[in-house]
């Protein structure tokens, strides 16, 4: 009985791993946009709990799902989103009021957090 709750689990484990979207590489077929990016509560006024990332396209702005804010480094240092609104190249739609990203490349990384 054990060994098959491990295996479920396994299992389980294997499907959301390769559910995972790579949001590295843009899809050639479709259309790369440049989007101002931020953390929505701290730069864009946004209402929400914790520091979210955010883009700014077609004047409206929308959090995103995809990728976060702390896969781009420190959001609280000089050049993080909380404190500096970005460029960022994205591909992706709009699905509940909100951005799915299935690319997404800041155009202009960060000075100060390298490693």
């Amino acid at each position: 009985m054990k060994l098959f709750f491990l295996m479920l689990a396994g299992l389980f484990a294997g499907c959301t791993i390769n559910a995972q979207v790579d949001i590295t590489k843009p899809d050639p077929n479709k259309k790369i946009e440049t989007v101002k990016a931020a953390c929505g509560q701290c730069m864009f006024g946004l209402k929400g709990g914790d520091c979210t990332l955010a883009v700014k396209m077609n004047g409206k702005i929308y959090f995103v799902e995809g990728t976060s804010i702390d896969d781009y480094g420190d959001a609280h240092a000089k050049d993080g989103f909380c404190k500096k609104v970005r460029t960022a190249q994205v591909q992706g739609r709009i699905k509940d009021n909100k951005f799915s990203a299935t690319y997404f490349k800041l155009v202009d990384p960060p000075k100060n957090n390298l490693p």
